[in-house]
């Protein structure tokens, strides 16, 4: 494979808008940066997806391509006959597992640097036996990772989640001293590997007004122990601070990083401010993933209408990431 060919992209859900995406994605890249940039999927589906779009790329069967191909690694898909535009189905599910798999098992060999992840759709996962809550748990399993964390990046605002597919009860009991220090300092490792030398974090509180005081609750105790242990080790680190607005002050240009306490407190404003252009990255593993921020679209998928703005995004920060991030950094 060429020196450039640092990315796999994984084709995720055949059933739903993943092959069109890449596709486009590939449309627009050079031809060398094409040539550099792997598909693990089915080839035919593939090809399919190209005909919908019409790009009229070519498709090669392994990574030595060049010239404009695109490197295949083809992943035949058990029961394809099963799977139907726009519709879950166990077939598709279990597709999509296994392109996973390929990748993490290219990425540990280091025959690609960083995993691209196109939509999957849980409901298939789980229907073709794989109980995982996405890609983020689905990667920690099968790379052995203790821990994994979930960054929503843009170029307007980061999000770091010391909890995410969980319920609002279970993330209150998740935002122990332990997990919020563990966030803050997957943070700052991922943003100084990134080349900024101190990263600024603010820390989210997790009641209304960080608990004013115990009023709404005490769980800001917590979260401000963690906040001085992590400032101990040197890191610039702030908060709790209220979660209306914590947001607003990152977005001025106050802090790096925010870390969230829940799913819906760093994703909300994070795909408000960025919804086309946020980046949903994995830290805490052995391998490095990025990924589109959406779902598998399937009301839309197979009709040549999907945007792969957000693909594009992916791709440009799994890039940057095969640029600066050492091997070592991405599993701190």
């Amino acid at each position: 494979m060429s020196a450039l060919a640092k990315i796999g992209i994984t084709m995720g859900d055949p059933a739903g808008i993943g092959p069109e995406i890449i596709v486009k994605s590939l449309q627009q890249m050079t031809p060398e940066r094409r040539s550099a940039t792997a598909v693990i999927g089915n080839i035919d589906i593939l090809r399919r997806a190209d005909r919908v779009v019409g790009a009229g790329l070519t498709y090669l069967d392994g990574l030595d391509a060049r010239d404009g191909q695109v490197p295949v690694v083809h992943v035949p898909s058990k029961g394809a006959d099963a799977i139907e535009d726009g519709r879950i189905s166990a077939a598709a599910g279990e597709a999509a597992y296994q392109y996973v798999v390929k990748a993490v098992e290219l990425a540990l060999a280091g025959k690609i640097a960083v995993i691209v992840t196109a939509p999957l759709n849980k409901a298939a996962l789980h229907a073709a036996g794989h109980h995982f809550d996405g890609h983020t748990e689905l990667l920690a399993h099968l790379t052995g990772a203790k821990s994994s964390f979930m960054l929503l990046a843009s170029d307007k605002l980061n999000a770091v989640h010391v909890s995410t597919h969980v319920s609002l009860k279970g993330a209150t009991e998740r935002a122990t001293v332990e997990r919020v220090l563990a966030t803050i300092r997957i943070g700052n490792e991922h943003f100084k590997a990134l080349g900024i030398a101190r990263p600024r974090i603010a820390v989210a509180g997790l009641n209304p007004h960080c608990g004013e005081g115990g009023i709404f609750g005490n769980e800001e105790e917590r979260i401000t122990q963690a906040v001085e242990l992590a400032q101990k080790e040197g890191i610039d680190a702030k908060g709790p601070i209220s979660g209306d607005t914590v947001f607003y002050r990152a977005l001025n240009g106050e802090f790096d990083l925010v870390v969230a306490q829940y799913h819906d407190q760093g994703h909300i404003p994070t795909k408000l401010i960025a919804f086309d252009t946020t980046v949903n990255v994995s830290l805490g593993l052995p391998i490095r993933r990025a990924s589109v921020d959406h779902g598998t679209a399937f009301d839309i998928a197979w009709t040549g209408k999907a945007s792969p703005v957000n693909m594009n995004s992916a791709i440009a920060y799994g890039r940057m990431m095969a640029d600066r991030l050492p091997a070592a950094a991405a599993a701190a």
